[in-house]
């Protein structure tokens, strides 16, 4: 078929990947070229298939989109990774759009919406779905913080890390415990755990 966009399913339960794949089957420009449940098959199956759209679940149980989307496009810069999520409000939305995903589909959508989206994304390069920005409680570069601090690292690690000097590092590690009512780094992790943030 002439113009078909090749689509990736990633999602960790089988009933979503399922369902997508059998909405997509009834659009006969759309194919599904594979399957992923996690951060790990999904990185494997993108450089495989090079697919046009990934779907990408924002929270795996490997990892989360902002840091699964980075990996896809390394292993194939072209393929462009749609958002797909029953929480659009997830605090892991907004730095997962930064880090390179070109939209969001709330997972309750229709199956001719998700045709359509898909096409969008193939065509265009961008999807303008609902996301919503100012209710993500931290910034890209305060989550970027808090997952290395998540990681076990030091102020000054994390300063080489994302090449920012210490007192930098202070003001967003001290914003991302204000914002998380955290008083230490151990309560931080612990709040952002329970916030679905890690």
């Amino acid at each position: 078929m002439l113009n078909t966009v090749r689509v990736l399913i990633v999602d960790d339960h089988p009933v979503v990947r399922d369902g997508v794949a059998s909405q997509l089957a009834r659009h006969s420009d759309i194919e599904v070229v594979g399957h992923a449940a996690d951060a790990t098959e999904a990185t494997v199956a993108c450089g495989r298939e090079r697919p046009d759209v990934v779907l990408l679940d924002v929270r795996l149980p490997d990892a989360l989109a902002a840091d699964v989307v980075p990996r896809l496009r390394r292993v194939s810069p072209a393929t462009r990774v749609l958002l797909f999520t029953a929480f659009p409000e997830h605090s892991a939305v907004a730095p997962s759009l930064s880090a390179g995903a070109v939209g969001l589909l709330v997972k309750d959508a229709s199956g001719s919406e998700l045709g359509a989206a898909i096409r969008d994304v193939a065509r265009t390069g961008t999807f303008r779905g609902d996301v919503p920005t100012a209710d993500a409680p931290l910034t890209p570069r305060e989550y970027d913080v808090l997952r290395l601090v998540a990681s076990g690292h030091t102020n000054g690690e994390i300063g080489q890390e994302l090449r920012l000097s210490p007192n930098t590092v202070k003001t967003y590690l001290h914003n991302v415990m204000r914002k998380l009512d955290a008083r230490n780094r151990a309560q931080v992790i612990t709040n952002a755990r329970a916030h679905g943030l890690l």
